[in-house]
């Protein structure tokens, strides 16, 4: 009997020893993910118009299922949209080009790279391009992203908003803790700025900047909507080329390296805390 009952603490241990392994798996995944603008594969935004549709390609998330996406979509120059309703509320920042976004019989008001607007659920509009090369970010809380007729309208109690690039108000390293690194600043776009709040922020670089950003939040994306930056970290092997349209996240805390010869604009989405330094 003796022999019995040391064999069975030794099967029991053995037995745990899977069991025990597993977190050790889980904190190899990688917290960090990274998309090229480059390596983006396009598709249609409403795919029953085919090419009369914009293109459309899911940075993050899925739009045709019930979760938050950030996209990119782009319009050919004279693109009009007809009126039309979304069943879910978008905020859009443009990259390139010139768009309007508004009801249907209002006087075109053409937003430049850097403008922001937000188009409620059931809001009548249209959109329009009027450049050579247009192309948005597109963000969604929840989907599917779906387009609909304007027979179909209704109130959800949100109102619109078309902030042009030249109205943004932007606030320095000497206003903001979480910006240090000399020729930084920052414009809030929606949301609440507070750590486990989602919010939206335009971060913009200086040239010739090289620095960290350290996030620590459950979520972490950001585009590149003007510029270009040359991006590391410990994740990655050697440095990654992101031009404008390009898209990087983590989850935790989790450094990300930038440097930009010319500067630029970032797009911030985090539900946590995040610090801009230099070298």
């Amino acid at each position: 009997m003796q022999q019995t009952t040391r064999l069975i603490p030794l099967a029991l241990a053995l037995l745990a020893a899977p069991m025990l392994a597993a977190p050790l798996l889980a904190a190899d995944e990688p917290r960090s993910e990274v998309v090229a603008a480059d390596d983006i594969q396009w598709g249609y935004l409403n795919p029953l118009r085919g090419k009369l549709s914009p293109g459309a390609a899911d940075l993050w998330g899925d739009r045709t299922t019930d979760s938050a996406t950030g996209m990119l979509v782009r319009f050919n120059k004279g693109f009009a949209s007809p009126p039309h309703i979304h069943n879910i509320t978008y905020r859009g920042v443009v990259i390139e080009g010139l768009m309007h976004n508004d009801d249907p019989d209002a006087r075109r008001m053409w937003m430049p790279k850097g403008s922001f607007w937000t188009q409620p659920a059931g809001e009548d509009h249209i959109t329009a391009a009027n450049a050579e090369h247009n192309l948005i970010y597109l963000e969604i809380d929840s989907g599917p992203y779906l387009v609909q007729p304007s027979s179909e309208q209704f109130d959800n109690g949100e109102r619109p908003l078309n902030l042009h690039a030249n109205n943004l108000v932007w606030v320095d390293q000497a206003q903001r803790p979480e910006l240090d690194a000399e020729g930084t600043a920052l414009a809030e776009l929606w949301g609440d700025p507070s750590p486990g709040a989602m919010g939206g922020t335009l971060i913009r670089l200086p040239a010739g900047f090289q620095g960290r950003l350290v996030a620590d939040a459950e979520e972490f994306r950001a585009v590149v909507i003007q510029g270009s930056l040359s991006y590391r970290s410990a994740e990655r092997d050697g440095a990654s080329a992101l031009g404008a349209g390009s898209y990087f996240g983590s989850r935790g805390a989790f450094e990300h390296q930038l440097a930009s010869e010319q500067g630029g604009l970032i797009y911030l989405r985090t539900d946590g805390t995040y610090r801009l330094s230099s070298n």
